[in-house]
């Protein structure tokens, strides 16, 4: 089950995000775009978000089973490594395709990521979407080019977008956080953490960031 939490209000004014347990409340858009660094420029000194491993192991074609499985397998996993295992089949599916386009587009955005040509990436991952719209990872990575530019608007429009489609996505949930946290509501970044965590609960730093944030949120235990 999927909540949708987002929802312009204004084009300029507001964005009112459905948050993961309850109505964000209306952020100021205007507010925090003056004061991002140039949107147009990658953003290196952000914190990285989780990614799919460079090499990833072939997969079952049953979807659907195969991520309730590794999911529970997930939460089972006894260490580290194994954990990591499991999280290289999660993203093995994610990145799926029946399309041979769409995978030659992700490829190319992929590139383009890598080249530091970030419109380019965008563009490609635009017709990604295009043509597969229910294909997730194309609107996660696009997500990602957002947050990494201080494009907070659209970055949270595309994660709504992925947690639609697939609301275990710990890497978005880990997103949301971090871009909720970059704008001061350490409340919903909490419970975006925590939600990720529940779902992935060997997240790198992550576990961190939630004692931190619960010290600030909830305060410190008596």
């Amino acid at each position: 089950m999927a909540e949708r939490f987002l929802a312009a209000l204004t084009a300029r004014r507001f964005l009112t995000a459905l948050g993961l347990a309850a109505m964000l409340a209306a952020l100021p858009v205007d507010g925090f775009a003056q004061d991002q660094p140039n949107p147009n420029q990658p953003n290196s000194s952000k914190r990285k978000l989780p990614e799919a491993p460079a090499k990833l192991p072939k997969v079952p074609t049953d979807r659907a089973k195969g991520l309730d499985f590794l999911f529970g397998a997930l939460k089972a996993a006894p260490d580290e490594d194994s954990a990591k295992a499991v999280e290289a089949r999660i993203w093995a599916i994610w990145l799926q395709t029946s399309s041979d386009t769409a995978a030659l587009l992700m490829l190319r955005a992929k590139a383009a990521m890598e080249g530091q040509q970030p419109e380019l990436a965008i563009k490609l991952l635009d017709a990604v979407i295009k043509l597969r719209p229910d294909y997730v990872e194309a609107w996660n990575r696009r997500a990602t080019l957002y947050y990494l530019r201080n494009d907070y608007t659209r970055s949270l429009a595309d994660i709504q977008q992925v947690l639609v489609r697939e609301p275990r996505h710990f890497a978005a949930l880990a997103g949301l956080g971090m871009i909720m946290q970059d704008l001061g509501d350490d409340k919903r970044a909490l419970e975006a953490f925590r939600k990720a965590l529940a779902i992935n609960p060997h997240l790198e730093k992550v576990p961190e960031l939630v004692k931190q944030l619960t010290e600030k949120v909830e305060g410190r235990d008596i």
